[in-house]
């Protein structure tokens, strides 16, 4: 019995301390909202994280690695890890850069292209759904929030608070 009120009252701390913590909340709602696009996107044989490269590297038009890192808050190393498996299913092919032979670029393949637009499909169900639930404004709010959250700008103003 006395467990079962110590993990009751561990849990209640947990939420408190989520309710005061804005990186815990922010953790929190990511991995709620990983798990529900995930789901969405198993179709597909895609994680979110896995479309996000793929969109990222679409968007930037052949990135570099550090160029890709940036543009999705990761470090390299950690965006090395994302990119593997991407690789291995052919989605994705590395090159030395021209003009740098220091430097990788990442690009998608016919196969990436496609793989990305099946997933574009069932994202867009995901984002229907979230709209839905959590309200266009209040999407679009949350968005801008998020935004301005993951900028360089704010990076650089947290460090010399």
């Amino acid at each position: 019995m006395a467990t079962n009120h110590k993990e009751t009252a561990a849990i209640r701390q947990d939420a408190r301390d989520t309710l005061v913590c804005n990186g815990a909340a922010l953790r929190k709602a990511s991995r709620r909202v990983t798990q529900l696009y995930d789901g969405l996107l198993a179709p597909c044989g895609l994680t979110i994280s896995q479309r996000s490269v793929l969109v990222h590297v679409q968007r930037a038009s052949s990135p570099t690695m550090s160029e890709l890192a940036h543009a999705m808050v990761l470090d390299r190393s950690a965006l090395a890890r994302n990119l593997k498996p991407l690789e291995r299913e052919g989605y994705l092919v590395q090159t030395h850069d021209e003009h740098d032979g220091r430097s990788r670029r990442v690009s998608l393949t016919p196969s990436g292209r496609a793989k990305l637009k099946q997933a574009n499909l069932l994202w867009r169900k995901a984002q229907t759904r979230f709209e839905k639930t959590y309200g266009p404004e209040r999407s679009a709010a949350l968005r801008l929030a998020l935004a301005d959250i993951f900028s360089d700008q704010f990076a650089e103003a947290f460090l010399q608070a």
